[in-house]
């Protein structure tokens, strides 16, 4: 191989010369990868695997370079590493973040989760930032580390291995606090079983945290594709879209909640349709959906029981099983004699 370290240092000065090429190849992957998710699950289950094994090598970073250095008598140039773990977080979170982008519910907690993710995407493709602020901090490095493989995490496996968001939500956030005891170990060296118990005690405490605040993280892989708050519904087709209803009508012919839900092919999950009256709860009902569906899996609940006087603002949350939410469904009830037909707020 007398023409490696030659290649590797062209590959290295093109990387310099044209840095922004990167971040852009980055982006574009991105949204390719979830146009292909969402049109051709098959191609975007590789490309998933794919994405999960870089992150496999980045986690063996040190090891498999001291056996390609035995193997090959030659060391990896540390720039190509640096750029290659930079290349990873990049396609990493250009690749999660549209699925977060679609399915955040912008007016409630997930808001802080998928900006997160975007403010380590917007790190990851800006030089200075990465290498002169994140890098040099370590427990800094490795927290935008962890919290990039639990994105990846969510959104890869309901597509590989089918699993729900509930399940996938535990998985990854358990690989989450495997791979950050050694991070943080990293951090604070365990000298004595005092310091030992420590780390166990922030990684514990990092596990639940996430555990309590999983209603701030969006459900990767489920979005509303249609909804819709009518008092009619026949063919699975609902009729207009109402904001505002009146006692007369729910009192006569009830109320719909439909929604339309994406979910990638294979997927059975449950979720629920939530109606709170001013807040407070007061149905809790349980749909089992099926992707694949292109226009998304129709679902919907038909409310019939309201309290006497059910005149305020009502909604229909969306939620999976571990109570992250999918979408949200608004409209008032009013004691008016008619009703005003507008498009209804999904999110």
């Amino acid at each position: 191989m007398p023409n490696l370290p030659q290649t590797v240092q062209r590959i290295l000065e093109l990387m310099k010369r044209y840095p922004g090429v990167i971040a852009l190849g980055g982006f574009i992957s991105g949204v390719g990868s979830f146009i292909l998710v969402d049109r051709q699950q098959g191609l975007a289950t590789w490309i998933a695997i794919i994405m999960l094994v870089s992150w496999v090598w980045l986690m063996l970073e040190n090891s498999l370079t001291e056996l390609f250095a035995k193997v090959f008598k030659r060391e990896i140039p540390q720039p190509l590493l640096r750029y290659a773990t930079q290349m990873i977080h990049q396609e990493s979170l250009f690749f999660v973040l549209p699925f977060f982008f679609i399915t955040t519910a912008w007016n409630s907690g997930q808001l802080v989760f998928t900006g997160l993710l975007g403010a380590a995407a917007l790190i990851s493709i800006i030089d200075p930032l990465y290498y002169k602020w994140l890098a040099p901090r370590r427990w800094l490095f490795l927290a935008m580390h962890t919290l990039t493989l639990f994105a990846a995490l969510l959104t890869a496996l309901p597509i590989i291995l089918h699993l729900t968001t509930a399940q996938s939500f535990k998985l990854a956030l358990g690989t989450a606090m495997l791979l950050s005891f050694p991070s943080l170990a990293s951090i604070f060296p365990i000298r004595t079983l005092r310091g030992g118990l420590s780390v166990l005690c922030i990684t514990l405490v990092i596990g639940a945290t996430g555990w309590f605040m999983r209603s701030w993280v969006p459900p990767a892989t489920l979005w509303m594709t249609e909804v819709a708050i009518s008092t009619q519904l026949q063919d699975r087709t609902p009729g207009d879209s109402l904001h505002q209803v009146s006692v007369a009508q729910l009192s006569r012919d009830g109320l719909y909640a439909y929604t339309a839900i994406n979910a990638p092919r294979g997927l059975d999950e449950r979720i629920y349709h939530v109606w709170k009256f001013n807040g407070k709860e007061v149905d809790r009902i349980a749909l089992d959906i099926h992707g694949g569906r292109k226009e998304g899996y129709r679902a919907w609940t038909h409310k019939q029981n309201f309290p006497g006087n059910p005149v305020g603002k009502w909604q229909v949350q969306v939620l999976t099983e571990d109570g992250q939410v999918i979408g949200v469904l608004r409209f008032v009830v009013s004691d008016a004699g008619q009703d005003n037909q507008v498009p209804n707020e999904a999110k």
